[in-house]
């Protein structure tokens, strides 16, 4: 018989497949760490302790065992605008207080409940995030200041095109840009054994060299160090946390992160057959990271398919794969900062600017629009509101649209009428009757003879709301005032105390 691999010889083969896993998590990692960082308008260096404190923290506790935590690109238009809004110096509150939130949620059980939000909301604010990040990297690859809101962004794209044109500089950063993007989409066609390395540094590496070496007028990251980076919440920066504006920027924060995070971790189980996600304590160790973050500062973190997937594919096979990812951040953080200020910032917005078209679904909406179309609808209203309004009241806007479709299709009411011949007319309800349906019901009562009498049959109805009740009642007592016999009626087969008497 074939022998076994004994457990220690298991758990070296593990760590062999887990160290090569973190290298490649490493090489993902770090060029997004610093264009995430960039694009949110902060320092640099701030992008680095995120994605830290994504492997350290958060990669060493349980829920999700090969999905890798960082900043996103998801978060990174609301950053964005929680800094000019607020100030840098308020940032790391407010990630402290949503990780605190997070790790709230967790202990009390409410990761699995963001399994039931609606698949076309979530997606709905990546491609409205995607559009803005399109937009707002446009300006940054020309060296150009980008409007503060999403229709400003996109409005003056053409303004924007006119002015890159007439500037050396801004058309060598736009060169750059496009340069780095179309590296990014030919290195998928590339071999396999090039593909090891990740396109994203390949692109970042290959801009940072034609700069050096043509001497290129654009600009660069600026680094002034991890340590003078982190800057722990004060006095003032606490305070923020009592504004009511605050406040819902924390709960955009908790909302977008968790989401996006407990959703990477579904899609990231479909990737491996290793153990799956416990969504309590997932969202626990977002927020314990979050939390940490927040103390130092540092950008919000969330998990990220990007990194996830690669940790999948270099065959990771337990957490250490993404602990160790942290450590070569950390390595790199401590050791070799000055690198950083040789990449241009058109190369980042390059980066950006290929993330942000990955996360608008074209195919998913062509899809819906097939088959569902009210869940497209939400999709896209979601997106659109996003652009026009802002990240949480766009959020909102579909979160309520798609409880509002919900209560439209659960309300399913069929309505039978038939003439017995003998002077009297029966309306049959059968299915949910809400005030929804009112309208229908109604017009079917009152389209009835005014001579002829009714029988009213609600035993097929299984729900039957306040309003509707109400409703119903108003209309037998009209009906009624014609003769006793005018209306009859044969009660809903549902509690007496959702009906009660009619009539």
């Amino acid at each position: 018989m074939p022998s076994t691999p004994s457990a220690p010889a298991r758990s070296f083969s593990h760590l062999r497949q887990d160290f090569a896993a973190s290298l490649v998590v490493f090489l993902v990692a770090l060029p997004l760490c610093v264009g995430v960082a960039v694009a949110s308008g902060v320092p640099a260096e701030l992008g680095l302790v995120t994605g830290i404190v994504g492997g350290l923290v958060t990669g060493f506790l349980r829920g999700s065992s090969l999905q890798v935590s960082g900043p996103a690109a998801g978060l990174t238009v609301l950053v964005l605008e929680t800094v000019h809004a607020f100030g840098l110096a308020a940032l790391g509150a407010i990630v402290l207080l949503t990780g605190l939130l997070q790790a709230g949620m967790g202990l009390l059980g409410w990761g699995r409940w963001f399994r039931a939000i609606s698949l076309s909301v979530v997606e709905g604010m990546l491609a409205g995030i995607g559009l803005l990040l399109i937009a707002g990297q446009a300006y940054a690859a020309a060296g150009l200041s980008a409007p503060a809101s999403g229709l400003a962004k996109l409005t003056g794209l053409p303004a924007a095109a006119a002015q890159a044109v007439r500037s050396t500089e801004a058309l060598a950063s736009l060169a750059l840009a496009a340069g780095t993007v179309l590296v990014l989409v030919v290195w998928r066609r590339a071999p396999r054994r090039a593909r090891a390395v990740p396109g994203a540094l390949v692109a970042v590496f290959l801009a940072s060299l034609v700069t050096a070496l043509a001497g290129l007028p654009v600009a660069t990251v600026e680094v002034d160090g991890v340590l003078e980076a982190v800057r722990p919440p004060g006095a003032e920066g606490l305070a923020v946390l009592a504004s009511p504006a605050v406040l819902g920027t924390v709960l955009a924060f908790t909302l977008i992160a968790s989401a996006e995070s407990l959703f990477c971790a579904a899609a990231v189980d479909r990737l491996h057959p290793g153990p799956r996600t416990d969504y309590d304590r997932e969202l626990l160790a977002q927020g314990a990271g979050n939390a940490v973050c927040g103390l130092l500062g540092a950008l919000p973190l969330t998990a990220v398919i990007v990194r996830s997937a690669a940790n999948v594919e270099a065959g990771a096979r337990t957490r250490a794969s993404r602990v160790l990812h942290g450590g070569w951040l950390l390595l790199f953080a401590v050791l070799l900062p000055a690198v950083l200020a040789l990449v241009p910032l058109a190369a980042l917005a390059g980066v950006l600017v290929h993330a942000g078209w990955k996360l608008i679904p074209f195919r998913g909406v062509v899809a819906l629009w097939r088959d569902h179309r009210g869940e497209a609808l939400v999709l896209v209203a979601t997106a659109v509101a996003i652009l026009a309004v802002g990240m949480f009241e766009g959020v909102l806007v579909g979160l309520v649209l798609s409880v509002a479709k919900a209560a439209w299709e659960g309300s399913q009411l069929r309505v039978e009428r038939t003439d017995d011949g003998r002077g009297a007319v029966r309306v049959r309800l059968l299915g949910t009757v809400t005030f929804l349906r009112l309208p229908q019901l109604l017009d079917s009562l009152e389209k009835v003879p005014g001579d002829r009498r009714v029988e009213l049959d609600l035993s097929g109805v299984a729900h039957l709301d306040h309003a509707s009740r109400a409703a119903l009642d108003a209309w037998a007592e009209r009906r009624g005032a014609a003769g006793p016999d005018a209306v009859r009626l044969r009660e809903p087969a549902v509690p007496a105390t959702e009906t009660g008497p009619l009539g």
